[in-house]
């Protein structure tokens, strides 16, 4: 099994960074946690449970985007850097959560979206509608929600209804759409905006663009993802300090191409 990337990043080095990086990990979980038990679990459907179920749904969304993220920088080694053991352990449990995604198959997948991006080897990219939303999305969502992650789930929605006694509309609003809504905002923001065909060509081989959204505005997208041309330019630099790369890229970390290979 190959080892993931690991190098540290310029103003702040790996300890500090693996702090702040772990702790916000913490928070997502966490929160990821108490709110999905509170849906499935404990939610009513009064008139008050009817008013605050859409923002829970949306809350529980963006929690699912967090996990996916947090994964992804496990991925490039940018989570803690320098210990491989411990961004995969991180790694495996968020996509677990998410949706029963394999981290070793994904990851194998992520680095060859670096290495080809935006090009007919490119997994992430759909050569055939390089500007279509749909057909690209359902490329998208069918290449890495596949039986593996059906049956995974499948299973757990028997034993949380089965042995648990959960209710199944709390778990399909609760669980299942926001599921499906965070796969639809991860792909918008993090992989079509980014890398769709414009009239206006790339400008490099990254072929990725960054939004103009506001602080604020690019957490709540996707978690500072859509600031996507600084990601592909440096891939070793965590989500949460992709906003001060984009702003000042002289903080950048090492080496331009790290996260998109691995360490034997």
């Amino acid at each position: 099994m190959s080892r993931i990337a690991s190098m540290p990043v310029r103003g702040g080095g790996s300890l500090s960074q693996m702090a702040i990086g772990l702790s916000l990990a913490a928070l997502v979980i966490l929160a990821w946690l108490a709110t999905h038990l509170y849906g499935v679990f404990l939610h009513r459907w009064t008139a008050e449970g009817w008013l605050v179920a859409p923002f829970l749904v949306a809350l529980q969304c963006w929690l699912n985007v967090g996990l996916f993220i947090i994964a992804h920088d496990a991925m490039h080694g940018s989570l803690a850097p320098f210990r491989p053991r411990l961004n995969r352990a991180v790694g495996r449990l968020c996509l677990a959560l998410y949706a029963g995604f394999s981290f070793d198959r994904l990851i194998t997948k992520h680095f060859a979206h670096h290495r080809h991006s935006g090009t007919e080897d490119d997994p992430d990219f759909h050569a055939d509608e390089p500007r279509g939303f749909w057909r690209w999305y359902v490329a998208f969502f069918r290449r890495y929600f596949s039986w593996r992650e059906f049956a995974i789930l499948s299973g757990l929605i028997l034993a949380y209804v089965v042995v648990l006694g959960a209710s199944p509309v709390n778990m399909a609003v609760f669980w299942g759409v926001p599921a499906i809504l965070s796969s639809a905002q991860l792909f918008y923001f993090g992989t079509y905006l980014p890398h769709r065909h414009e009239d206006e060509p790339f400008g490099d081989t990254h072929r990725a663009r960054s939004n103009e959204y506001s602080w604020l505005a690019s957490l709540l997208s996707c978690f500072h993802f859509g600031y996507h041309h600084e990601h592909h330019e440096h891939p070793n630099v965590p989500w949460w300090r992709l906003p001060s790369v984009r702003s000042r890229p002289s903080v950048a970390g090492e080496g331009a191409d790290v996260g998109s290979r691995s360490q034997a």
